[in-house]
């Protein structure tokens, strides 16, 4: 007899939510399907990196951003292979205005979760800051299609578009 690992029950869960997110019918069920993906996506299967995620993530919400930066610093140090603590991390650095670091983070993400829909929309809001629209116009694409509901997504895509695609004489 043997046992499949938490991780690989955890990554198979999260790859069902994101089919089932893709095919949703009604904002509502997108919700509550990116709730239960997010849930998923917390898992480090470490009571203690789940600990550190979850102080970090506390910080935050107060704008502790220090303490954040502290925590999610940590997390990523003793778990680099959790994407959710370098979303995190991304989150802190970006709210400390530390906007290189926050993309590097972004991209460890990416690394270890491509269909990370909330670092992907970090990305794109990043790269629409900067002024680099084509590439903004890209990664909000993509959130799009993970996540068919974001209206704040179809939003920036219509104010793109006209700059990114030319418009049609």
């Amino acid at each position: 007899m043997f046992s499949i690992p938490a991780s690989a029950t955890a990554q198979d869960r999260a790859g069902e939510l994101l089919e089932e997110l893709g095919a949703a019918e009604s904002e509502a069920q997108a919700q509550r399907l990116e709730k239960a993906l997010y849930l998923e996506w917390s898992k480090s299967g470490s009571a203690a990196m789940d600990l550190l995620l979850k102080r970090g993530q506390d910080a935050l919400e107060v704008t502790d951003t220090a303490s954040a930066l502290d925590h999610l610093t940590a997390l990523t140090d003793h778990a680099p292979n959790f994407a959710e603590g370098w979303h995190a991390l991304a989150l802190a650095y970006y709210q400390a205005e530390m906007f290189g670091p926050a993309m590097d983070a972004l991209e460890h993400v990416l690394a270890l979760n491509p269909q990370h829909f909330g670092a992907l929309r970090g990305v794109a809001a990043m790269h629409e800051q900067l002024g680099n629209e084509a590439l903004a116009y890209d990664a909000y694409t993509q959130v799009l299609e993970l996540r068919p509901f974001d209206e704040e997504v179809t939003e920036a895509l219509e104010r793109l578009a006209g700059r990114v695609q030319g418009i049609e004489i």
